[in-house]
């Protein structure tokens, strides 16, 4: 009795589950005040079965769940705070990862094929191919028709995975993203379990109509980021410079769907992974950031980080990545540079798209993420696109908006919504501090290194006479 009359009492909490490609998180808020109470982190492994092949274990991802619900609860309750205040959980999620389960036994039938994925290019081009003028862009789901989204990787399975096959015959497939996945699992699993996804992650499976914000008989025929979103009303805008047109929310039943128009990067985050497991270079990625402060410069060296093509506004899925512009005087160093540049040039490109097909420019970019604990990345951006990039002190924004749709909805209504009610995050702003001919200077230099991966395929060796072949432009 002791115990539980100590408990401090904070009014309603809500959680959020965080379930990222590289990484699980379980996050509590106090819903007065959108404090972040307590959290605990879970990574993920990745596998890659052939080139360009990328899963994840659905059983793995399911378990890093309850594992960071269970921490995390462990946490409240050794600062007396009561866990049963906790009134409703958000998900957000990788959105494309494609998982096929079987109803009945509750059992994965492969792995997750992760959106990173490149298996289904064959059934990317066929389908291109079969379009009038071969036109990449779809209209009905605002998407290109690209390796990214989960209808290809469905179709990829129900092709070459006999249980998949089996189970959709005998009607006991259950597709989804990973959302899906886990609320399936979380409300009961072959036990009544919910089978359900909302419209944000239907919108990127290239079976769901933006404009009739519902499944479409037609499509269903067809059988590790960055992302920058830009909010464009209640109307979609179609873009003409290579973005997706997609659902940013919708918070009701009766309420409109709100559109954005969003660029997406394939490989951000994720080369911290690539420098720190497949070259060594680093231990942890606060040493990246060291090794590139010392040296303030790439000393004219470009990283394209292609690994599994270019994503927009491009989408070539044969690109393949490029380090160029290498000296005898390079160094780690000057790598780790190049790598932090190129998440600001890739940006760049989607940020200079949405000013063109929206008419308006954007005057600060908003970010988010583990990343932006790199300050020297964020100086770089704000460098690269020459506005001010604004970080905010509590970075658990993904996750704090879907406890916040989560709490203010129908039924739970324990989080205000109304603009009056919210409360201020404390920010910081990182203004440029290199003139903009030196900045549109390194850009070029980057559109030009891009254009290589782009046409690596084509790009003819110099033998320098020593017997060592290199690449110029």
């Amino acid at each position: 009795m002791a115990a539980s009359s100590n408990r401090i009492m904070l009014g309603p909490l809500v959680a959020a589950i965080d379930q990222g490609t590289s990484s699980t998180r379980f996050l509590v808020f106090n819903a007065k005040t959108a404090e972040l109470l307590s959290h605990h982190q879970v990574e993920i492994k990745q596998s890659f079965p052939k080139e360009g092949w990328v899963e994840e274990d659905p059983k793995e991802i399911l378990q890093s769940v309850y594992e960071c619900m269970d921490r995390t609860c462990e946490k409240l309750t050794q600062l007396n705070i009561d866990i049963s205040n906790i009134k409703a959980i958000g998900v957000t999620n990788q959105r494309e990862t494609t998982l096929v389960w079987d109803k009945e036994t509750g059992e994965p039938l492969y792995n997750a094929i992760v959106w990173l994925d490149l298996r289904t290019q064959s059934t990317v081009e066929r389908l291109i191919n079969k379009t009038p003028g071969r036109n990449k862009n779809h209209l009905k789901t605002g998407l290109p028709i690209s390796t990214y989204f989960s209808a290809v990787k469905l179709r990829w399975l129900m092709d070459n995975v006999e249980k998949v096959h089996e189970a959709v015959l005998s009607h006991r497939a259950m597709f989804g993203t990973v959302d899906s996945w886990l609320i399936w699992c979380l409300t009961g699993g072959k036990k009544g379990g919910v089978h359900c996804t909302d419209v944000t992650n239907a919108s990127r499976t290239m079976l769901f109509n933006i404009h009739t914000m519902d499944w479409d008989p037609e499509l269903c025929n067809y059988g590790t980021g960055c992302f920058l979103l830009k909010n464009v009303g209640t109307k979609p805008v179609m873009s003409d410079h290579g973005l997706l047109t997609t659902v940013a929310y919708k918070l009701g039943r009766d309420k409109p769907a709100c559109y954005a128009l969003e660029g997406s990067v394939a490989i951000a985050g994720a080369v911290v992974r690539w420098l720190k497991d497949n070259l060594g270079i680093i231990q942890t990625s606060t040493e990246l950031e060291e090794l590139a402060a010392d040296v303030g410069t790439s000393y004219g060296c470009y990283f394209v980080p292609a690994f599994s093509g270019l994503y927009a506004p491009y989408w070539e899925p044969s690109a393949r990545g490029i380090i160029c512009g290498l000296t005898q005087f390079t160094n780690r160093s000057h790598l780790a540079f190049a790598a932090l540049e190129a998440v600001c040039f890739q940006t760049r490109e989607i940020l200079d798209a949405m000013n063109q097909d929206s008419g308006i420019h954007l005057s600060q970019l908003q970010v988010d993420g583990g990343m932006t604990s790199n300050r020297l990345l964020m100086q770089l951006q704000a460098d690269i696109l020459c506005i001010p990039v604004v970080k905010p002190s509590m970075p658990e924004t993904t996750a704090l908006g879907a406890a916040m749709a989560a709490g203010a909805a129908e039924g739970v209504s324990v989080w205000s919504l109304t603009p009056e009610d919210l409360t201020e995050v404390t920010s910081e702003k990182f203004e440029p501090q290199i003139n903009p001919e030196e900045s549109e200077l390194r850009y070029a230099r980057w559109k030009k290194a891009v254009q290589r991966a782009m046409n690596w395929e084509t790009t003819e060796p110099v033998n320098n006479g020593n017997g060592v072949f290199f690449c110029l432009f």
